[in-house]
């Protein structure tokens, strides 16, 4: 056990990394709480204290160890963030905004739905007319312009469309 840490990590010696990791562990788990979730400090913490055991004689004893060490850390925990699925939520899931108290209401929910309902009862090309106008708060030339359709023609779409909703919407059909 002659010479120092860095000298005998980079010579392979036995026991090593054991002092290694109980002379750096706490400065690399610090590290890492800035880079991974902290649900994950502790496995990243190990990929990076095996890796450094494993290339260990790739260590320049003259450089700093914290450093090397911290510069694994930093590849490991991009690594492991990369190898994660995004977090997705489908698009059904998603709640509507809620009303102008904050508070959802059983009303509205209700009426949104109905009015889902009707607009998926429409012809497409109503529906697609109403939705970029009142969703996509497009203007009529600026529909016509995005579906290569002449501007009376998105005109009579969303006249039909909206005379075929309110027939829909109609208390004496609901």
């Amino acid at each position: 056990m002659n010479g120092t840490l860095e000298s005998r990590l980079a010579a392979g010696e036995a026991g090593a990394i054991g002092e290694c990791y109980h002379a750096h562990a706490p400065a690399v788990r610090s590290y890492l709480r800035k880079l991974v979730p902290p649900q994950d400090v502790e496995d990243v913490l190990q990929v990076v204290f095996t890796e450094a055991w494993r290339s260990g004689h790739r260590f320049d004893p003259a450089r700093s160890l914290p450093a090397w060490l911290c510069g694994i850390a930093y590849k490991r925990a991009v690594d492991h963030l990369r190898s994660r699925a995004p977090a997705t939520v489908p698009l059904e899931a998603v709640a509507d905004p809620a009303g102008d108290d904050g508070r959802d209401d059983g009303d509205t929910l209700a009426d949104r739905d109905r009015v889902r309902r009707a607009l998926a009862a429409l012809p497409d090309v109503q529906r697609e007319a109403i939705e970029l106008a009142y969703y996509g708060d497009l203007t009529q030339r600026q529909i016509a312009d995005r579906l290569s359709v002449p501007l009376g023609t998105i005109k009579a779409r969303t006249a039909r469309g909206l005379h075929r909703l309110s027939g829909l919407l109609s208390p004496a059909t609901t």
